[in-house]
């Protein structure tokens, strides 16, 4: 029966073991695999290293190393740990892998460049333990969404789910900016509030929930009236916007202060059963002049006050506004950019229509003059959803 040293030996025979200086060549060439414990890799790690610990190695690298043709150079603590992981990497189809012969002690002792790694503390990985078994998203991408700031525009029928579901995926800061106050008719799709809330200034009702659903975003609130006055000192150093407004005023207006200061804007609307969302990411696509040029009348664009709205479909068009926000903030797949998904309810059916950047646009065409941040009330009177 073998021992653990006759495997550790015939695991060394059919691998390609490297010194430290060999292996400090290939940095920036070759992805650095550590294969050592979480409370080893949070005391110091090599540089962009990928961390998976020996025990989940055949089961998650490859989702973390998805291209087996590129060069991997394997490091354990000291070289033995490695050199096992090194043989499974060749069984599982990788070509160009080395061991690093001494590990990261020998590393460390020789001067080479490493550095403590910031990692998630334990109850992180426990709250978003779903999320770090998505190679698309894992540690650094939870890391980036704690360290991501988004403004909600509303915190009505759409801002209610898209900041609980934002909160909830560990967006570190949120945003949120409604001057209204909870009202009794609200909660029929405003999910935010409840009815010990009724009289409570919306921006506080938000921030009592989203913080109790997760302590770790930092929910800034702002309780007043965005305008040209304003907008672009609320928005500046936010990655994203989500929309929830319900007003051309506030729609144009957002639109230009989102061109000036080149912040992606995630666009949701609504009305009665039907729903629409897009992205709007300055100069990669159109913007919202681009999609509706001009305002209608105010007559033809009735509130939901005044045309009703069924209660779960900003449930829905939120959601959607969410997941293109957590897709824009990680780079996932393929946002709403150039693209306007529209809902029916009660066909229960999803169309998606191409949206170009119009070259004759007043605001980010081709010759588009300044952008001048002015109010837009006269255009139509605002609602409330």
């Amino acid at each position: 029966m073998a021992t653990a040293r006759d495997l550790l030996q015939q695991a060394k025979s059919s691998i390609v073991e490297v010194g430290v200086d060999e292996a400090a060549q290939r940095l920036g060439r070759a992805a650095f695999l550590d294969v050592r414990e979480p409370d080893e890799y949070e005391q110091g790690a090599l540089p962009d290293a990928v961390h998976v610990p020996r025990g989940n190695l055949e089961f998650q690298v490859e989702g973390r190393l998805p291209d087996k043709s590129a060069p991997v150079v394997v490091y354990c603590a000291g070289g033995a740990r490695s050199a096992l992981a090194a043989k499974t990497l060749g069984d599982l189809g990788y070509t160009d892998v080395v061991s690093l012969t001494g590990g990261f002690n020998k590393w460390k002792d020789e001067g080479k460049p490493w550095s403590t790694p910031r990692t998630l503390t334990a109850d992180q990985r426990n709250r978003y333990q779903r999320h770090l078994l998505l190679p698309e998203v894992g540690d650094k991408g939870q890391q980036k969404l704690l360290d991501s700031k988004v403004l909600l525009l509303g915190a009505g029928g759409l801002g209610s789910p898209a900041a609980l579901y934002l909160a909830a995926a560990g967006v570190g800061t949120l945003g949120i900016i409604d001057m209204d106050v909870v009202d009794e008719s609200n909660l029929q799709r405003q999910i935010l509030h409840n009815m010990d809330r009724v009289g409570e200034r919306k921006v506080d009702s938000a921030k009592k929930t989203l913080t109790a659903l997760n302590p770790d975003v930092d929910v800034a609130t702002y309780d007043v009236r965005l305008g040209a006055d304003n907008v672009l000192d609320v928005i500046d150093g936010y990655d994203l916007i989500v929309d929830g407004t319900d007003n051309f005023p506030t729609r144009y207006l957002v639109n230009d202060a989102s061109l000036l200061k080149r912040i992606p804007v995630v666009h949701g609307s609504i009305f009665r059963f039907e729903g629409q969302v897009t992205v709007f990411d300055p100069y990669n696509g159109p913007c919202y002049r681009c999609l509706i040029p001009e305002p209608p009348p105010a007559e033809l664009a009735p509130s939901c006050a005044e045309a009703g709205v069924l209660g779960v479909l900003p449930g829905i068009v939120g959601s959607i506004q969410a997941l293109e926000a957590v897709k824009m903030l990680l780079g996932l797949g393929d946002p709403l950019v150039g693209r306007l998904l529209s809902y029916d309810a009660l066909e229960e059916s999803f169309r998606t229509f191409k949206v170009r950047r119009d070259p004759q646009c007043p605001a980010c065409g081709e010759n588009a003059g300044e952008i001048v941040i002015a109010e837009y009330d006269d255009l139509c009177m605002p609602h409330t959803r």
